[in-house]
This record gives structure tokens, sequence and C-alpha cells, in this order.
């Protein structure tokens, strides 16, 4: 004989928990990790850009340091920034890191630590870390259910 029990006051079942701290940043992690190793892919693959001093040089054509450690670390502090933001504000944060995602990058330039394709212009890396910061910006609010 099978007993079955109900919860007293509810006729559904409870929906899962939704992860909180740094569980809640993983997926967003993922794919900044993913998109970013992706995107280093095609673009070496072009011609556009190489990373002459990179970790596992025989191995990797791309930065795996940067792909798998820094960027995806670097989303977490930037997401918890933009969850307090709103409107125009959270816009001129993006902005505000892209255009220093291409200032860093002429920089690494001239300590020989990237080197970009002849008719390569640090204006493509600007528009480039604003969508990438947007799309990762927006998964991030539609895994954990709220509005970015």
């Amino acid at each position: 004989m099978h007993t079955v029990k109900h919860l007293k006051g509810s006729s559904s079942q409870s929906l899962p928990k939704k992860p909180s701290g740094i569980r809640s940043y993983m997926p967003a992690m993922l794919l900044a990790s993913l998109l970013g190793t992706y995107l280093d892919l095609y673009f070496i693959g072009k011609g556009m850009y190489y990373f002459p001093i990179r970790p596992f040089a025989a191995i990797f054509s791309i930065n795996i340091l940067f792909t798998l450690a820094v960027l995806p670390s670097f989303m977490i502090p930037l997401l918890k920034i933009m969850k307090n933001l709103n409107g125009w504000l959270k816009g001129m944060v993006v902005l505000s890191i892209s255009l220093a995602m291409a200032a860093l990058e002429r920089m690494a330039e001239d300590i020989g630590l990237f080197v970009h394709a002849e008719n390569w212009h640090h204006f493509y890396t600007f528009v480039g870390y604003s969508l990438f910061i947007g799309l990762i910006s927006a998964f991030h609010g539609w895994m954990n259910g709220k509005k970015q």
C-alpha cells in the first residue's frame, strides 16, 4: 500500500531554486569563455591578429589564459556593477569599458603581446566589446530571470 503526502495549501510542485552567488554567474562566464575562444580562433584563422607570446604556444594559436581565465573572471564584477545600473548609465559603462579594451589592446601591441594585420582598426575592438558585453549581460539576465 502506497501513501501519498500532500503539501498543505499547495496544489502544485515547487519550482527549483535559482542559483545564487557565484553559481548564478557560471553560465555567463562559460558563454564569455566560449565566445571569446571562438572569436579568437576565427580572427586568427583569418589572419586579422595573433598572439606572439602565449601559454602553450606550440599547441594553441590563441591566448588560452585570456579566453579561459581572464575574460570569464572579468565578467563577474562587470555583471555585478551592471546589475545596479539603469538605462543610459549602463550603456555608458559598456561604452567606457569597450573604449578601455581598445586602449589596452593598443598597449598590448606596444609591448609585443598582440599583433594586428595592417587593415585592423581599433574601432573594431570597441564595437566588438560593446556587442560582446551587451550579449553576455543580456544572457546573464535571461538565465537569472531578470532584465539586465
